[in-house]
């Protein structure tokens, strides 16, 4: 189920329950997942993409592990805040998932969320190759800490 605009997400997740946030590239997807009081983002892995069954197969295996409420997923606009290619193929990705679970899923503005990732990762010091191995999924946390920033404000506002 997609759920737009971000209220509609926050009003269809179960109370208690961890969601996650995914980081939607061209040959990789970053994944960050939080904790049950949808405080705190962490980034957890990356998948190397291939065909969507195993991409989707992959992100439902982490669903049930974690037994997940939902799923974020960062909408790539352009800088002017249009939609372009890339948040067209973001939705179809969602509309696809939707078909194959019942777990809501949101959207949440990913500008600048790799940028984001890679000046932290600098600042930590971290070489060429670990940011390389670890920048997609660090770049989920991003999106998925300014989704759960936005759920709190709600919750804080009800």
């Amino acid at each position: 189920m997609i759920c737009e605009p971000i209220e509609a997400f926050a009003a269809a997740l179960p109370h208690g329950r961890a969601i996650a946030g995914l980081d939607l590239g061209t040959r990789t997807i970053g994944v960050a997942v939080s904790d049950g009081s949808l405080s705190v983002a962490t980034p957890l892995e990356t998948i190397r993409r291939k065909k969507f069954k195993d991409d989707a197969g992959r992100l439902i295996e982490i669903a049930a592990e974690r037994a997940l409420a939902g799923i974020v997923l960062g909408l790539p606009f352009n800088m002017d805040g249009s939609e372009g290619p890339r948040c067209q193929s973001a939705r179809a990705f969602a509309r696809n998932f939707a078909g194959l679970t019942d777990l809501p899923i949101g959207f949440w503005d990913e500008r600048l969320s790799t940028v984001a990732a890679e000046r932290a990762l600098l600042e930590a010091d971290t070489t060429r190759k670990r940011r390389a191995e670890v920048i997609d999924h660090v770049a989920a946390g991003y999106i998925l800490q300014g989704a759960l920033d936005r759920l709190r404000h709600l919750r804080e506002r009800t």
